[in-house]
């Protein structure tokens, strides 16, 4: 059975995250990449995504769109063939962290999202290498693209986030974990954690990549994720 691939987006990120995995798998799979900009809570983004999705389907979401994956796979397991989380975090926000929250709202309230944006995704959070210009720019232009509203909504949504550890240790579907060894957002032991919570998980670390693999380093990320839709359904 060829299954439906569902990709989800990062904070203030469209299809274009994905444009190379799109290019890569429709070509022999129904390929989706649905927003995760409706809704002020992540489980009503998730409420928001599901009735358009199909009736089985392997998840991908990358960062924000991970954390949506995982509660996407809460409510609805039966729906989700395997799972593929990217650059992500299952714990709930520390206050720290959403505290930060709090001046980037009110820079972006007086107009200052690009300059948000240029702080948030610092280049530190890429890999050095030549791609990393042409990142950035797409990175910008999708927050162009989606506006201020949108920034403010999700990182409300991040805000309130849950604890998604018990939703990993019951995931019985294939399962990849996969992120950059030079994201300094989602670092590497984080998913390391991620990977021994959940039962069969196959972690890969790539070298040349850091929070943005997917247009980093397509070519492996597309290999990782080849090989984790042929995985078999029954795990040993």
């Amino acid at each position: 059975m060829i299954e439906p691939v569902v990709f989800l987006p990062g904070m203030m990120c469209d299809a274009r995250l994905y444009e190379p995995q799109i290019r890569a798998f429709s070509a022999t799979h129904p390929v989706m990449v649905a927003p995760i900009t409706h809704g002020q809570r992540i489980e009503e983004i998730a409420s928001a995504i599901l009735p358009l999705l199909p009736a089985k389907f392997a998840l991908a979401g990358l960062s924000m769109g991970g954390i949506v994956a995982m509660e996407i796979l809460r409510r609805a397991p039966e729906r989700v063939t395997r799972i593929a989380l990217m650059d992500t975090n299952c714990l709930a926000e520390t206050p720290q962290v959403a505290a930060n929250r709090e001046p980037q709202i009110v820079k972006v309230k007086s107009g200052k999202l690009i300059e948000v944006m240029r702080d948030e995704l610092k280049p530190t959070y890429l890999a050095p290498g030549p791609r990393r210009p042409a990142v950035l720019q797409t990175v910008m232009d999708m927050a162009h693209t989606l506006g201020p509203e949108v920034f403010i909504h999700q990182s409300r949504a991040l805000q309130r986030r849950r604890d998604q550890q018990s939703t990993l240790r019951k995931i019985r579907q294939p399962a990849l974990v996969l992120c950059g060894a030079h994201d300094a957002l989602c670092p590497v032991k984080r998913h390391t954690f991620m990977a021994e919570l959940i039962p069969h998980a196959r972690l890969v670390v790539l070298d040349n990549a850091g929070h943005l693999p997917t247009l980093e380093t397509p070519d492996e990320t597309n290999d990782a994720l080849w090989e984790w839709l042929h995985q078999p359904y029954v795990l040993r």
